[in-house]
């Protein structure tokens, strides 16, 4: 019982004051996070909702020829959602920098699109849900984009992991939401005419997409995006109120003065002193991007939200009624109870990574212990598959089958594992670990990643367990154990480094190997050693003690 400290307690060994660590950056992060929600709501009701007899009536699954047909309407019906996602993403992000607009009002218009999506969804006509699914898409892709970034740039630094996180727990607790949706409307309101069945679960989503937008004018600006457009003044009130301290306090003023050192540095090391346009300002965002020291960090936050998806996550979110109907549940009730279950097992799991894992044990320890135990329950439900064949009745669990029971604890304690580690890690580390000035810009990539990935893995599951069937598993947990070798040589742990500091980690000095970028940095902070201490030193001409940087 070590570990299960009061989540809200001060960060130990911080040395700042108490106030700092208040409700205020929880208030602002829950906020924010209602977008989020809509993302979870999304992952939770749709493969359900898929399985309604009467929405198979009203858009004519129940009449499909073939079974390849149905995987098709499934397939299209799932992903016209994170084909959405992906473009708004992109248009999210150049939506914002031609209008110059901060982190409150993108996330206002990604909730519109979300709400105009969700209006047109409850039409009985497929071509009104695929043009819905997709505004909603685009809403959530735009959103996810600026999310985990306003929450980084606002978070402390002892905190910022926990923050982060906090999002992924929205939408791990509007998830189980839609599961349970389906499960109560398909015992209460039974029937395949029944239109009510399946426009409860589409309405839902105003919920929390009208909260966010409620939530909106009483949230502050991020004070490093406030920064970069000039506005000193403002960005001292808004951190001023969100460490709840006086703008005159010093470590408010210490902090507005790392961060416009951060900035200055960004814009001499591309030559800018100033930005001129919207095309003269992504010309130097390119050159930042892939210059040495930047662009690894966009080849790891894009390489780590590609494996996240490779382990099958949300191939399991969108169609856990298939996958349980594989191992025997084979009614439509009877699945919906087994995903309602799932999605508990989910929220639980992430909840307690958010709050007593991530900021106390740090993100690789997670992901290498997570990706080892999702491996292993992988390889047992694709061999159990395989060995059950064809046989419903040899997989049925309901039935008290050992082998079926197995199989069903292995997918819980695959999910277990994943929400603490893989699901919630790769957008905390791609949301600290780029320089401010490209910090948006760099996002998309990993967020359009992320969605393209999940694209591709929602897209392929239906097919893939008509034909593959056993392989499927063993696909994913094939790319689970890259992902388990990916993280261990190259990606560094971030636990505790500040926004300002990632340069120590990332630059073009630092070793490739992420133990040895991880030594560098501790060595450098332990001599009192910072990246705005360097950049002074090199401004004033005086030479850096190079064996302070040197890889232990």
């Amino acid at each position: 019982m070590k570990y299960l400290t009061n989540p809200f307690a001060v960060p130990e060994a911080t040395g700042l004051p108490k106030e700092i660590f208040g409700w205020r950056p929880y208030a602002l992060t829950f906020s924010a996070s209602w977008a989020a929600a809509c993302y979870g709501y999304d992952g939770g009701f749709i493969g359900g909702t898929l399985a309604l007899p009467s929405f198979q009536h009203a858009f004519g699954l129940d009449t499909a020829a073939t079974a390849a047909a149905l995987a098709g309407l499934k397939s299209n019906i799932v992903t016209t959602f994170q084909a959405g996602a992906f473009f708004g993403a992109l248009f999210g992000y150049f939506a914002g920098a031609f209008l110059g607009v901060g982190r409150r009002p993108a996330l206002f218009a990604a909730m519109s699109l979300m709400v105009i999506g969700t209006i047109l969804e409850l039409f009985p006509h497929v071509a009104m849900l695929y043009v819905g699914r997709a505004f909603t898409g685009l809403g959530v892709g735009s959103a996810m984009l600026v999310l985990p970034i306003y929450i980084a740039e606002f978070a402390p630094n002892a905190i910022r992991g926990r923050l982060v996180a906090i999002f992924e727990v929205m939408v791990q607790i509007f998830l189980v939401i839609g599961f349970w949706v389906n499960y109560g409307v398909v015992r209460n309101l039974p029937g395949a005419n029944s239109s009510a069945q399946w426009r409860i679960p589409f309405a839902l989503q105003f919920i929390p997409s009208v909260l966010c937008i409620i939530s909106i004018p009483f949230m502050i600006e991020s004070p490093r995006w406030l920064l970069t457009k000039g506005r000193t003044n403002d960005a001292r009130k808004a951190l001023a109120w969100v460490r709840n301290l006086p703008g005159d306090h010093e470590i408010v003023e210490t902090e507005l003065a790392e961060m416009q050192a951060s900035i200055s540095i960004e814009l001499e090391m591309t030559g800018e002193s100033h930005v001129g346009g919207v095309i003269r300002e992504h010309a130097r965002l390119w050159r930042e991007l892939s210059a040495p020291g930047v662009r690894n960090r966009v080849f790891l936050s894009i390489a780590l939200m590609m494996l996240q998806q490779l382990t099958g996550i949300n191939a399991v979110n969108y169609f856990s009624p298939i996958i349980f109907e594989e191992l025997g549940y084979s009614t439509t009730e009877v699945a919906l109870l087994a995903t309602g279950v799932y999605g508990i097992v989910k929220m639980v799991s992430s909840v307690l990574f958010s709050f007593f894992i991530v900021d106390r044990f740090g993100r690789r320890p997670p992901m290498l212990v997570g990706a080892v135990v999702m491996a292993v329950c992988m390889f047992y439900v694709g061999a159990f598959t395989k060995i059950v064949g064809n046989d419903p009745a040899t997989a049925n669990v309901g039935g008290g089958s050992p082998g079926g029971q197995a199989a069903l604890a292995m997918i819980y304690i695959y999910i277990i594992a994943n929400s603490a580690s893989w699901t919630s890690i790769p957008w905390i580390f791609a949301a600290e670990v780029f320089p401010t000035r490209v910090r948006s810009f760099a996002m998309m990539f990993p967020t359009c990643t992320q969605y393209l990935g999940q694209f591709v893995v929602v897209y392929s599951l239906p097919y893939m367990v008509n034909t593959i069937k056993y392989g499927t598993y063993l696909f994913y947990a094939a790319w689970i154990v890259v992902g388990f070798a990916f993280t261990y040589f190259l990606v560094p742990e971030t636990k505790g480094v500040s926004l300002e500091d990632m340069g120590l980690l990332f630059d073009a000095g630092a070793p490739v190997w992420a133990r040895a970028a991880r030594r560098r940095y501790e060595t450098a902070f332990s001599a009192g050693v910072t990246a705005v201490a360097v950049h002074a030193i090199e401004t004033e001409g005086k030479e850096v003690d190079e064996e302070r940087f040197e890889t232990v």
